[in-house]
C-alpha cells in the first residue's frame, strides 16, 4: 500500500512545507532559479518504519497504518537520513519522534496568531501580504499560469503549486479567517455579507486540498473580498 494523497496533503499543510527537525525549520518546496525548475525537498519520513528491519518498524501495524498520516513526519533529506540511521535508533524513538512532530505542528499554528486588532484597516493591513502571496502563488503556479499551460506534463511544476497549496494558501487562509471570525463584530451588514462568502471559500477549499469534496464543490473565491480588503487598507473603502 502507497501513501495516500490525503495523508500526504494534510501532512505538509500541517507542517506548513517545513523541515519538522528541531531548529531546521527548512522549507521544503523552492521555485524557479534563473534556469532551475521548481523543485521540492521534502521527505516523508516514517515513524515507525515501513519494512522490517527498518528503524521501528512495527509489524503489528497493518499496511493503511503504516502509511497513514500518523505516522508520517515531513523532514528534508538531512534529518531524514540522520534518523533513519541505525546507530541513531535509540536516539530518535518512536516517541521522540511523535513529539517533535507535534512541537512542529503547535509552532507552525503558533505562526499563525497575533495581538489583536483594534481597527478595520489594522485587519485589512494586515490580511493584505497573505491575500496577496496567495494571488501571486495562484498566478504563478496554478492551473491557468502560464507555467502550468506551457508545460502541462511538467511534474516537478505541479508538485510546487500542490506544496503552494498546502505550505501557503491554506496557512494564508486559515490565518485570514481567524483574524475575520474574531473581529467579525467590527465589520458592517454589506461587509459581513462579503467575509462570510469568503469565509465559505476558505472552508471549502481545504475541505478539497484534504480531499473531502471534489474541486466543482468548492466556493469560488470572491473577487469583491479582495476589494474589500484592498479598499480598507488604503482607506477607500
Amino acid at each position: 500500500m502507497a501513501i495516500t494523497q490525503k495523508s500526504i496533503k494534510i501532512l505538509w499543510s500541517a507542517s506548513g512545507g517545513r523541515c519538522a527537525f528541531p531548529g531546521c525549520w527548512e522549507r521544503l518546496c523552492y521555485h524557479e532559479a534563473e534556469d532551475a525548475a521548481p523543485f521540492t525537498l521534502g521527505e516523508m519520513a516514517h515513524i515507525c518504519g515501513d519494512k522490517p528491519g527498518a528503524n521501528r518498524h512495527d509489524a503489528s501495524q497493518t499496511d493503511a497504518e503504516r502509511d497513514a498520516y500518523q505516522n508520517l513526519i515531513l523532514l528534508c533529506p538531512t534529518h531524514h537520513t540522520l534518523i533513519d540511521r541505525k546507530e541513531n535508533e535509540a536516539e530518535y524513538t518512536v516517541d521522540t519522534l511523535h513529539k517533535m512532530k507535534a512541537s512542529h505542528e503547535a509552532r507552525v499554528l503558533a505562526r499563525l496568531e497575533k495581538e489583536p486588532m483594534t481597527t478595520k484597516v489594522e485587519i485589512a493591513r494586515a490580511l493584505l501580504p497573505l491575500l496577496e502571496e496567495n494571488r501571486q502563488s495562484w498566478a504563478q503556479y496554478g492551473p491557468s499560469s502560464e507555467l502550468a499551460l506551457s508545460q502541462p506534463h511538467n511534474e516537478a511544476a505541479y508538485a510546487v503549486w500542490v506544496s503552494e497549496r498546502l505550505s501557503v494558501i491554506v496557512p494564508n487562509n486559515r490565518r485570514m479567517a481567524a483574524e475575520l471570525e474574531a473581529h467579525r463584530g467590527m465589520f458592517e451588514k454589506g461587509e459581513l455579507a462579503t467575509i462570510t462568502t469568503f469565509l465559505m471559500h476558505v472552508r471549502s477549499y481545504e475541505q478539497w486540498v484534504q480531499d473531502v469534496i471534489p474541486y466543482e464543490a468548492v466556493k469560488r473565491f470572491p473577487v469583491d473580498f479582495d476589494d474589500l480588503i484592498r479598499g480598507l487598507a488604503d482607506g477607500s473603502a
